[in-house]
């Protein structure tokens, strides 16, 4: 069992929704972000998603990629990644990380899949979302991942219909990432009436918790979609606050006030 798994079952028996905060590594520089990434469990996150800064990202709206063109100019790779990871790990044992990014820098490691696994089990990683890894390919590194520990954490789409849901969800393991608009991140706001029906028939097939993300932006969306889901997602947001400077503290109170809304759902 992963933490990714302990997580949830904790909060079942709590009947309690999980609050999913993503920031991006060394943006807009290591220390800052490991201070931000630090005070996020007091914060009320439940789960720290974390973003590998890439030259190329494909789902990223314009918020999430300028935080990577920071965290690259900061000197942001998979290995700043990890010590971030391990740093963070030193106080903290218990909160479930999960690493979204590409396959590009982590095919391209030294050590290649075997190697990056090897050291994202050590550095304290729990789960990887790599967004551009279809089903067809999970000899690459969903399956790897599973055998190395790691839950693989498969995303779903309003155009994930029941023919393609299957496949989408047949290696997933942790819980299913329901992307809940046709785009991109820091997109047009989620609906829960329209995400509720989507989230029941992804967690029937998939037999797993469902967490909603991309178009949640306030305390009272996270509210409503944490209301028809296991959780939800915020990455923009928070993302946007980051990239105006604003100091550590104001955007941990954003993000506490966001997990409440979560929490209440």
């Amino acid at each position: 069992m992963t933490r990714i798994d302990a997580r949830f079952q904790a909060l079942k028996q709590q009947n309690g929704k999980a609050f999913v905060a993503y920031m991006m590594a060394t943006d807009p520089d290591q220390e800052t972000a490991l201070q931000i990434m630090r005070g996020l469990p007091a914060a009320g996150v439940d789960i720290i998603e974390l973003g590998m800064p890439f030259t190329d990202p494909m789902a990223d709206g314009p918020t999430i990629q300028s935080a990577g063109q920071r965290a690259l100019a900061a000197g942001g790779s998979v290995s700043r990644t990890l010590d971030m990871v391990r740093a963070f790990r030193e106080g903290d044992n218990e909160t479930p990380i999960v690493l979204m990014g590409y396959y590009n820098p982590i095919y391209a490691r030294p050590g290649g899949v075997e190697g990056f696994l090897s050291e994202a089990k050590a550095a304290g990683i729990d789960g990887l979302i790599v967004v551009d890894l279809p089903p067809e390919e999970d000899d690459e590194l969903c399956l790897p991942a599973a055998q190395a520990g790691l839950n693989f954490i498969r995303l779903a789409t309003p155009t994930t219909d029941d023919r393609r849901l299957p496949a989408v969800v047949k290696n997933t393991s942790g819980f299913v990432y329901y992307v809940s608009v046709t785009g991109i991140t820091g997109g047009p706001a989620a609906n829960a009436a329209e995400v509720a029906p989507e989230v029941a028939r992804i967690r029937a097939s998939a037999g797993l918790p469902v967490v909603v993300g991309f178009g949640i932006s306030t305390p009272e969306a996270a509210e409503a979609i944490a209301g028809v889901a296991d959780g939800c997602v915020v990455g923009s947001a928070i993302v946007k606050l980051i990239g105006e400077g604003r100091p550590v503290p104001e955007v941990l109170a954003f993000v506490r006030d966001l997990a409440a809304g979560a929490h209440r759902g």
